[in-house]
């Protein structure tokens, strides 16, 4: 089993990236916080993994810390939640903020990723609470708050990623409202995401 890789970043977009380690290129699956924190390609990284084993595949998924693994792990262990959910949740929240709003019975906030509906928040809630890893003892917020979105439900979405990512509103929206307007209909929460972040980092 694979639980660490060290190499250089090939490519990365919304699907994953791609890390070549002593000539073997692996294409890891990663959150989009997980993905704005990496460096550009060409970059050397590291990525904390986790292997999944299935009949017809084996999968990569990765990590900047131990800490995201886990949380990542713990959430595959409630029903309805796969990969791509956990990867969603990891990517609009971090550990922390997944941990407080478990602790504060918080389900509404958590609808707020991708996948994620009243049902199946509800369900993290009741699953998680008190589990290791969210057990809300951390040094995080007493809650997580979610500001009023914008209508259009994908530019809520990126600009609440954003803001996950300690970027403020009042910056991240009129970016991320310009790389909407570029992208046009075959716009994606994840492309919206990444442009904005070019956007940003100008």
């Amino acid at each position: 089993m694979i639980g660490r890789l060290s190499g250089t970043i090939v490519a990365a977009d919304a699907e994953g990236v791609v890390i070549d380690v002593n000539g073997v290129g692996y294409v890891v699956g990663v959150s989009t916080r997980t993905l704005a924190g990496l460096p550009p390609p060409g970059s050397a990284a590291t990525l904390a993994i986790e292997t999944m084993v299935r009949e017809d595949a084996i999968t990569l998924y990765g990590f900047l810390d131990a800490t995201e693994r886990a949380a990542f792990r713990t959430l595959l262990t409630v029903q309805g939640v796969g990969a791509k959910v956990a990867l969603a949740l990891l990517g609009a929240f971090s550990p922390g903020q997944i941990a407080a709003a478990i602790a504060t019975s918080d389900a509404k906030t958590l609808t707020r990723a991708a996948g994620v509906g009243a049902r199946l928040a509800a369900r993290l809630v009741t699953e998680l609470k008190g589990k290791p890893g969210f057990t809300g003892t951390e040094a995080i917020p007493a809650a997580v708050t979610v500001p009023v979105p914008p209508t259009d439900p994908l530019l809520a979405d990126a600009v609440s990623a954003l803001a996950n990512l300690g970027y403020r509103r009042a910056e991240a929206e009129p970016a991320l409202a310009a790389a909407r307007r570029r992208l046009g209909d075959g716009a994606t929460v994840e492309a919206m995401i990444r442009e904005g972040l070019k956007a940003l980092a100008r």
